[in-house]
C-alpha cells in the first residue's frame, strides 16, 4: 500500500510518500521533502495567518501534490496542520484552498495527538539505538511536544515554545543581546518545569529523542555537514557539551556571518538560535547529556496509521 502524509508547521512543510516494502512492516521511503513556508510568520503577535504566508504554503502544496500525482499509485493522503494554525483566527481562510490542492481534508492537530504521531514515528524502527522508557521531544516552529512512553504513549504535553515563536517574541538584535537570550533561556525553562511537574515519567526515562528541524539542523553542523545527509545524521547522538558550544557560537555570531555555518541551511538562518535555546535548556533543565537525533516524526507517524496492521 502506497500513502503519502503532509506535515505544515509553523515553519515548514513536508511531505513523505512512502509504502511497506516487507512482511515486517518495514516502511520505505519514496519521496521525503521539506521547504520552509513560514505560516507562523507574525501569528504568536496577530493571531492571524499571514496572507503571504498562507500563499506561499499553498504554493508548496502544489508542488507537493504534482509530486503525489507523478509518483503514481497512492491510495490515500493524510494531511495536517499543528501549532500556526491552532493559534490562527483565520484559519479556514487557508484550510479550505489547502483541501482542494490536496484532495482531501486537511486535519488541525492537537498538541496532544502531535505528540503521539511524534512518538510512534520515532520508536517504529529504533533498532536498538536507544533503551526504553523513551522520551520523545518534537521542537518545532511554534510549539515542542514531550512524550514518555515504551511501546505506546505514556504521557503527553505540548507547550507553546519553538524556533519561531521564541525568535519572534524575544529575540529582536542581530545578534541577540545577552538580555534577551537570558530572558528566552527563562521563558523555556519555566515551560521545561511545568512539563516535569505535569508528565510523570519525564526525568526518568532512558534515552531523549529529538525530532525535527531545529535538532537536525544542530546535528548536521556538528557534523559539518556541507550537504544534508539524512543518513548520517538518523540516530546519530549529540552530546550537551557540543549543542551548547554550537549554542554560543550561533548566539554570538550576526545573521550575515552565521549563514556560514556549515550544516544551516538558509531559511533557518533568522530562527535557529531560537530553536537551539529550546533545545539546550531541555537539555539542562532535565540534567540530560546526550540526545538521540531522528529523521523519523511525525511524517513516519502519519503514514504507518495510513497503513493497517503496522
Amino acid at each position: 500500500m502506497r500513502v503519502a502524509a503532509i506535515d505544515i508547521g509553523t515553519n515548514s512543510t513536508r511531505l513523505l510518500v512512502g509504502e511497506i516494502t516487507d512482511r515486517m512492516g518495514t516502511l520505505g521511503s519514496l519521496d521525503r521533502r521539506m521547504t520552509i513556508t513560514r505560516l507562523g510568520q507574525g501569528v504568536d503577535a496577530t493571531k492571524m495567518l499571514a496572507p503571504d504566508a498562507m500563499e506561499r504554503t499553498l504554493s508548496t502544496l502544489r508542488e507537493y501534490r504534482a509530486v503525489i500525482d507523478a509518483l503514481g499509485g497512492v491510495e490515500a493522503v493524510r494531511a495536517t496542520a499543528t501549532s500556526a494554525a491552532r493559534d490562527a483566527s483565520n484559519r479556514d481562510a487557508f484550510f479550505a484552498p489547502a483541501a482542494e490542492i490536496i484532495g482531501s481534508e486537511l486535519e488541525l492537530l492537537s498538541g496532544d495527538e502531535e505528540a503521539e504521531l511524534s512518538f510512534f514515528g520515532a520508536t517504529a524502527a529504533l533498532d536498538g539505538a536507544g533503551d526504553a522508557p523513551y522520551l520523545v521531544v518534537d521542537i518545532g516552529g511554534g510549539s515542542t511536544e514531550f512524550v514518555v512512553g515504551t511501546t505506546t504513549p505514556e504521557g503527553t504535553m505540548s507547550v507553546d515554545i519553538g524556533c519561531v515563536r521564541i525568535t519572534e517574541a524575544w529575540l529582536h538584535s542581530d545578534p541577540p543581546a545577552p538580555e534577551e537570550l537570558s530572558q528566552a533561556v527563562h521563558v523555556v525553562r519555566e515551560h521545561v518545569v511545568d512539563v516535569i511537574r505535569e508528565v510523570p515519567g519525564v526525568k526518568d526515562a532512558n534515552t531523549l529523542i529529538g525530532l525535527a528541524g531545529t535538532v537536525t539542523t544542530v546535528a548536521a553542523i556538528e557534523l559539518g555537514l556541507a550537504e544534508y545527509d539524512p543518513v548520517r545524521i538518523h540516530h546519530s547522538r549529540l552530546s550537551r557539551a557540543a549543542v551548547e558550544e554550537i549554542f554560543r557560537t550561533l548566539a554570538t555570531e550576526p545573521a550575515e556571518q552565521r549563514r556560514h555555518n556549515p550544516g544551516l541551511e538558509p531559511g533557518r538562518v533568522d530562527v535557529i538560535v531560537g530553536g537551539v535555546i529550546v533545545l539546550v535548556t531541555i537539555l539542562r533543565t532535565l540534567g540530560v547529556d546526550e540526545v538521540l537525533v531522528s529523521e523519523a516524526d511525525i511524517l513516519d507517524g502519519l503514514v504507518r496509521s495510513l497503513i493497517p496492521a503496522v
